[in-house]
């Protein structure tokens, strides 16, 4: 047992260096230093134990070198460890909106510790009666993200027909049994057989494909999609979007939520159909999760009854350990995971 005040060792995951391509286990490197469990005084500083480490495919632009990292988060610093959203337990707090005890989800670092200054992004759990670790997906960033991405963006009405992208993630699988709640016709596309299978048996997607095997995207959208795309939930870009454009229908609407097929280009992929936004009368709308937390409120009185009753699933790809968040990390750009992927750090 440790207590406040005292002076421990702290396993870290440090960021070795930047990275072009895709991150390799040897961009980072797992150490151990030491902390002292407390925050200063007259500091609103929040001293954490990190629970779960959510692994997500944004981190890859934060490894990115400053003069060509798109992200608003800035970057990673060599010799520092990670950072990225996560659940945790308050030991000690200097901030009026936390106390010990506390169970928090938000930005925190690849550590055992952390001393977080900035809780701008720091949200206090107040139903711990789900599984904590949906915190780092269902209930936390990605669930808010397919949130947002899917009602606010895409305004959907029953019987439309949507189209998810990299459907079997943290927030594809969520996006499309949001859609069939509300009675919409859903396909995802998926880079596996076994991700096909889940979306069809375990998420409820009406239809389901990989992607890998389609030599013929437009030939296969138009297949599942005879009369058109109402809504697509972008998480790939490129070519997917190029051709997805294509199948879109008079007032369609694009939530674009990620382009995980972008980030390790250093040419990113233009589109020629985007003529097909004019024609089409398409709109197409970025966004980043961070400007809408203000929802999180609703969000929560929308999902977790959904959660409570059954009536949404959700698939954790769950490793064990500090040590295994590189190989988790880099897996994850690589089709390794099966649902959302978390690191666990420690179980309070």
């Amino acid at each position: 047992m440790t207590s406040v005040g005292e002076k421990v060792s702290n396993k870290q995951v440090i960021f070795r260096n930047f990275v072009s391509g895709f991150p390799k286990e040897s961009d980072m490197y797992v150490t151990t230093r030491t902390i002292k469990l407390t925050a200063p005084e007259g500091s609103n500083a929040v001293l954490v134990k990190n629970l779960y480490l959510s692994i997500d495919p944004f981190l890859i632009v934060l490894m990115r070198p400053p003069s060509n990292n798109l992200s608003q988060l800035g970057t990673f610093i060599p010799g520092s460890p990670l950072s990225g959203y996560g659940m945790a337990k308050v030991l000690e707090s200097g901030h009026p909106n936390f106390k010990e005890g506390d169970l928090v989800w938000g930005i925190t670092r690849w550590e055992e510790y952390s001393l977080l200054t900035e809780t701008d992004t720091l949200f206090k759990i107040q139903h711990a009666d789900v599984p904590l670790s949906y915190y780092t997906g269902i209930l936390g960033m990605p669930g808010m993200t397919a949130y947002v991405g899917f009602y606010e963006i895409c305004s959907p009405k029953k019987g439309e027909y949507v189209f998810v992208s990299a459907a079997s993630g943290a927030v594809g699988q969520l996006v499309g049994q949001f859609a069939k709640l509300l009675g919409c016709y859903v396909v995802g596309s998926a880079g596996s057989q076994e991700k096909v299978e889940l979306l069809k048996s375990k998420f409820g997607f009406d239809k389901a494909f990989n992607y890998k095997e389609e030599h013929d995207l437009d030939a296969a959208l138009k297949r599942y999609f005879p009369e058109g795309i109402d809504i697509y939930f972008d998480n790939v870009g490129g070519k997917t979007l190029d051709t997805v454009l294509l199948n879109m229908r008079d007032k369609g609407r694009i939530a674009v939520c990620g382009m995980i097929s972008q980030y390790n280009l250093d040419e990113p992929e233009g589109l020629k159909n985007s003529m097909c936004i004019l024609i089409k009368r398409i709109r197409m709308e970025g966004f980043h999760i961070n400007y809408h937390y203000h929802l999180y409120p609703k969000f929560l009185d929308t999902v977790l009854p959904y959660i409570r009753e059954g009536k949404i699933v959700y698939v954790e790809d769950i490793d064990e350990g500090l040590e295994s968040g590189p190989a988790a990390l880099v897996g994850l750009f690589h089709g390794r995971n099966v649902g959302k992927k978390v690191v666990v750090v420690a179980r309070e």
